[in-house]
């Protein structure tokens, strides 16, 4: 596997690049700060943009890692921030990784994130190498898994109460995608 850090990723309404401080403003209104966007979520609700300074300079310091993959996804029309993807879990033994995203809510059932999570999987398969995506919701979230699936991905079963978020202990349900699957679907 190649560990590049966290590249800039371009698509017709998207660019996906590294987070910076000056984001936090963004970071704070567009997504942070809603109990709708973090109910599923396992961090609280954001309370002052002053919460979101202090993430975005700990993910900013955490950039110096090339294994970090952390992504702003930033809506080219109005050049905000509105919301974030990245590789939250990697096994390396398996060549895995495990995606993460949010978006603000008036972002949602505009197939933005689809956009966002099949560029993320193009990079991680072409560029990083991974052998292996996946995603996984609570089964309470099914919209989440609509997109892992729009992206590609397949269903690969629920695990019964094997996560906690804000809403408590939660079934997750997995989707996933090979390399090979990618390629096969992507010519």
């Amino acid at each position: 596997m190649n560990f590049p850090g966290t590249v800039v990723l371009e698509t017709k309404r998207l660019v996906i690049r590294p987070f910076c401080e000056a984001d936090a403003h963004d970071m704070f209104y567009n997504w942070a700060n809603s109990s709708h966007v973090t109910r599923y979520l396992t961090w609280p609700v954001y309370k002052s943009v002053a919460d979101a300074e202090e993430t975005l300079n700990a993910w900013v310091k955490d950039y110096e890692n090339p294994k970090n993959l952390n992504w702003c996804i930033e809506w080219k029309e109005n050049h905000q921030a509105i919301g974030s993807i990245g590789v939250v879990h990697m096994n390396e033994e398996i060549e895995e990784a495990e995606i993460g995203y949010c978006i603000g809510e008036e972002y949602w059932k505009k197939g933005i994130m689809t956009e966002a999570l099949k560029a993320v999987m193009g990079f991680l398969f072409n560029e990083a190498g991974f052998n292996r995506v996946c995603a996984r919701h609570d089964t309470n979230n099914p919209n989440s898994g609509r997109v892992m699936k729009a992206a590609g991905m397949l269903y690969e079963g629920t695990m019964l109460q094997a996560g906690r978020n804000n809403m408590g202990i939660c079934d997750l349900t997995l989707y996933a995608i090979t390399r090979d699957l990618y390629f096969k679907h992507s010519s």
